[in-house]
């Protein structure tokens, strides 16, 4: 395990949603006053992860007031202002974290008087509704502020609209009421769902990142499919799959693993613009690996009230879809240009890398046991986070240990003493025995260098959810307007009077209104509009509430892919030297699985594990999820066909229109479209076995 001991943080890295917000140095005394501050945050949400003692709507706000003092001072060190303007920048963050303590103060009385709010409840609402606003534009642009902006403003002013679209009227004080006062706002489900798991997660993320799972998954994906056909490209796809089982991120994904498979990709003969689609697109797929997820199915988890095994359940086999299709697209595309994989020379030993590095696999095994086993997520992310800091600080305690025997003791009362103080004292023995470990840490040779890894990955962790929190805070204003007002109920009558002619042109409908909305949003809010706008309406029209909301998160995530503004291709810009449409336009192709996928899942639910269906009905649920899969497969492996213009050989025009035809006539559900499609997928490979005997 490598632990970084010097005080420089990283470099920062572009993470789509806002410039390059970074910790910046520990050198000086208000570098080590940030870190420490960050460090503190991620230590708060651990506490209220693992004891719970706040009300929610203290724990929500305290949680916001974090995120306000440390998104202003980090801005005003990023951006490097000096006197008046930093002094500014600090007062801002100041007085958001001031005024977050305004619920805890004062929560028996705001509960007494609530509907009634007084005239201090109005300015300290405005200000803090304000400073999430300002927050979020620092962080993210204009954007999703201009976007939330509308709805606020059709909050006050709606009632001046012409029919349908106007509403009852609402003073100002009942607005303010709405977004600050109570959950309905800026400290509604997506602030209690960040400041909860979401937060644990990327906390676990990063503690997982710094004990060197990053190595690990890398000298296994090169080791295992580096030498065969396009083996660069597919190192990309099977590291980007692996990492998004740790941390859930799409753009951040880019970045890291990005900066080693995108040249490498380019230096085996890919073009840079395919190479850098290549890496967006699989890292965009990190949001629907299971287990660790996009930070949207933990929110659509307490939106629908479900269990969050429920949605990795849903998400499964679509995410194993998606970089089938990715790995597919991966090898047709190196098998036009003729390319080869990596020299078994260079290639690193799987072997090997999993004999040294297994143990932080542990982490994520615990993490899924726990789920599966029916533990909340919030449990589960506070022991997966415990786990893998007692084997990042047990790793180094251990190495002092000579004999083999020895090691094995030594671990085997560690795990001893966590099971026994678990069941006894509860996660408080869990702590007392990482402090302890702490302490044995200082007083070892090395140990203090593990001591600052943790310490990094705690402020990392609080950085790193900075953007996720600050959107969700944010996007609290167009749920408190649709709560208050009844303006998804319009959307969802055009909606439902469309799909009452064709549920078809409803899916489209949805899908573009994810894709614009994506244009200029993260995934978090475009999920939220969309599914609060569209989710409903689905569910009239027949279609499965988890189906529906997955369908809406697909296309929010394909919006990052999709040109003129694919974030995630942009972020892969600067590292392929390729232009970023150039890079999007390549994602489309490579990304089909996501588009056609969803279409297919609403057509036939099996396909995300649910029950119900007309061909379910029809043939039972086990053999309407085996003939949805297997028809999934053959249409991605058409699409793949006819993108590429490659099978075992180029592909001509009218062969590529052939694949194309059998693959869409698969996306249905239809008797009569199952049939034609199947037909002429087997005509088609019939004819490209033909010409390839003929050629031999």
């Amino acid at each position: 395990m490598s632990t970084p001991s010097s005080a420089a943080a990283p470099e920062p890295f572009n993470d789509g949603e806002g410039g390059h917000i970074t910790l910046g140095e520990r050198v000086s005394l208000v570098g080590k006053l940030i870190f420490c501050l960050a460090i503190t945050f991620s230590a708060w949400q651990i506490a209220m992860a693992a004891y719970s003692p706040l009300p929610s709507i203290v724990m929500r706000s305290m949680h916001v007031g974090f995120v306000l003092l440390l998104t202003f001072i980090l801005t005003a060190r990023t951006f490097r202002k000096t006197g008046l303007r930093a002094a500014w920048d600090w007062f801002l963050g100041l007085l958001g974290f001031a005024l977050a303590f305004y619920h805890w103060i004062f929560e028996p009385d705001l509960i007494m008087r609530s509907g009634m709010p007084t005239e201090t409840d109005i300015i300290v609402g405005c200000l803090m509704v304000a400073l999430v606003f300002e927050a979020a534009r620092r962080m993210m642009g204009w954007a999703l502020p201009s976007i939330c902006a509308v709805f606020l403003a059709y909050a006050l002013f709606g009632q001046y609209l012409p029919s349908p679209l106007n509403h009852r009227g609402y003073d100002f004080d009942q607005v303010v009421d709405q977004l600050f006062l109570g959950t309905e706002g800026i400290f509604g489900i997506p602030t209690y769902v960040s400041a909860s798991y979401i937060f644990l997660f990327i906390v676990f993320g990063a503690f997982l990142e710094r004990a060197g799972i990053i190595t690990l998954f890398t000298d296994v994906a090169i080791g295992s499919v580096g030498g065969s056909q396009g083996g660069p490209a597919k190192v990309a796809v099977v590291s980007s799959a692996m990492m998004g089982t740790v941390n859930g991120s799409g753009v951040a994904n880019v970045v890291t693993t990005g900066q080693f498979t995108i040249p490498l990709m380019i230096r085996m003969g890919f073009k840079p613009a395919f190479a850098g689609a290549v890496e967006a697109t699989a890292s965009m797929g990190g949001q629907i690996m299971p287990p660790v997820m996009g930070a949207v199915a933990f929110i659509m988890a307490e939106t629908l009230n479900v269990a969050y095994t429920e949605i990795i359940q849903a998400a499964l086999i679509p995410a194993l879809l998606y970089f089938g299709t990715a790995f597919w697209m991966v090898h047709l595309e190196a098998g036009r240009l003729g390319l080869k994989g990596v020299p078994k020379s260079e290639l690193p030993s799987v072997r090997n890398a999993l004999r040294k590095g297994w143990p932080l696999a542990l982490p994520l095994l615990v993490l899924i046991t726990l789920l599966f086993s029916g533990y909340t997520p919030l449990f589960a992310g506070t022991a997966g986070l415990a786990f893998t800091a007692i084997l990042i600080a047990g790793r180094r305690l251990g190495q002092g240990i000579g004999p083999l025997v020895l090691r094995i003791a030594f671990w085997l009362v560690i795990g001893v003493l966590a099971s026994l103080g678990h069941q006894t004292f509860g996660i408080t023995a869990i702590f007392s025995l990482i402090a302890v470990m702490v302490v044995a840490l200082m007083v070892i040779k090395g140990g203090r260098e593990t001591l600052t890894a943790m310490a990094e990955a705690m402020a990392e962790g609080a950085r790193n959810a900075l953007p996720v929190a600050v959107a969700c805070a944010l996007v609290g204003v167009i749920i408190g307007t649709m709560t208050l007002t009844g303006a998804a109920t319009n959307f969802t009558r055009v909606i439902v009077e469309v799909g009452a002619d064709s549920l078809f042109l409803s899916l489209v409908m949805t899908m573009v209104a994810c894709l614009v909305l994506g244009m200029g949003i993260p995934t978090i809010p475009n999920y939220i509009i969309t599914s609060s706008l569209v989710g409903p309406a689905l569910e009239n029209l027949g279609v499965p509430l988890i189906v529906s909301h997955m369908f809406v998160f697909y296309f929010g995530i394909m919006a990052d892919l999709t040109p003129p503004v694919a974030l995630a291709a942009f972020a892969a810009s600067p590292i392929a030297r390729a232009s970023g449409l150039r890079i999007g336009m390549n994602c489309l192709r490579i990304a089909v699985a996501g588009f056609v996928v969803p279409f297919m899942a609403v057509y036939t639910p099996a396909l995300m594990l649910q029950d119900g269906g007309p061909l379910a009905q029809d043939i039972g649920y086990p053999a309407a999820v085996a003939y949805v899969v297997i028809k999934a497969i053959l249409s991605i492996g058409l699409w793949g066909a006819a993108a590429i213009g490659y099978l075992t050989r180029p592909l001509s025009w009218l062969e590529r229109l052939w694949a194309t035809a059998a693959a869409m006539s698969l996306v249905a559900a239809l008797p009569a479209t199952d049939e034609i499609g199947f037909a002429l997928a087997a005509l088609f490979i019939g004819w490209q076995w033909f010409r390839q005997r003929s050629r031999a």
